[in-house]
């Protein structure tokens, strides 16, 4: 949760808005709902993969990245070609990431 808080602050400091989901169930809704620029996806959201919630993203064609403290290697076989930050990250690292795969 402090990581979330942290990671919150320094994305709301860069002038965006955050919309944040705690449980798959609401990242589901979330990501077949809402109108988003972006999205950053935590690989394990409270012991559950977040790999639904990245094809209904994928569907709509809203850009994510995906954030593990288990390595690119721990993604499906289908998303292992999309942005990953390994945790811990930098936090310059994950605007300079940001802002590529948001604005591609």
């Amino acid at each position: 949760m402090i990581v979330a808080m942290s990671l919150e602050d320094l994305i709301t400091l860069e002038g965006c808005r955050v919309t944040k989901a705690g449980r798959l169930s609401r990242a589901l809704e979330l990501a077949g709902t809402e109108t988003l620029h972006g999205a950053l996806l935590d690989v394990n959201l409270r012991g559950e993969k977040v790999f639904p919630v990245a094809d209904v993203l994928d569907r709509r064609d809203i850009p994510f990245i995906f954030l593990t403290g288990y390595g690119a290697d721990y993604l499906d076989p289908p998303w292992r070609e999309r942005p990953v930050l390994e945790k811990p990250y930098d936090p310059e690292a994950l605007l300079e990431l940001i802002i590529t795969t948001f604005a591609a």
